[in-house]
């Protein structure tokens, strides 16, 4: 079995997948967010980025990233229980992260991140500003 983000750039690679010249994200800042269990978990750090910069998008990085990235919050179950004290919840600071690269979309791989990030963007009410999708949305944006 292989991820996804994996497959898409085999796929892209091997000229199966082509993208459309000048496609839907080109020159738009993107910043990707590192799912625990993708990268920290089985090391799984470039595939995504580089079917990311083969959209000819600007690829930014979060100041928290690869095997030093801030989880999403979904992975320590938060997602599906209530709030342990603290001063703020993670998908908070990972959204603040996000936000802070000027980026106008956040990638992820994963649909727990994807469903944490989202809901942090609404929270900062950024959802005009920011949209936050799964690579292989991006990439099905993009196909010819």
């Amino acid at each position: 079995m292989i991820h996804h983000t994996t497959l898409l750039q085999e796929l892209i690679d091997t000229g199966k997948i082509r993208l459309k010249e000048g496609g839907d994200f080109k020159g738009k800042r993107i910043t990707y967010h590192d799912s625990c269990y993708l990268g920290r978990s089985n090391n799984i750090y470039e595939a995504p980025r580089k079917v990311l910069e083969l959209l000819d998008a600007e690829l930014v990085e979060m100041k928290r990233c690869k095997s030093n990235g801030l989880c999403c919050g979904a992975g320590g179950a938060q997602m599906f229980k209530e709030e342990e004290k603290g001063t703020s919840r993670v998908n908070m600071e990972r959204t603040v992260d996000a936000l802070e690269t000027g980026a106008s979309v956040v990638a992820s791989a994963c649909p727990f991140c994807n469903t944490m990030m989202s809901d942090g963007v609404k929270t900062k009410e950024k959802e005009n500003d920011i949209k936050v999708l799964d690579i292989a949305e991006l990439v099905a944006q993009s196909m010819e």
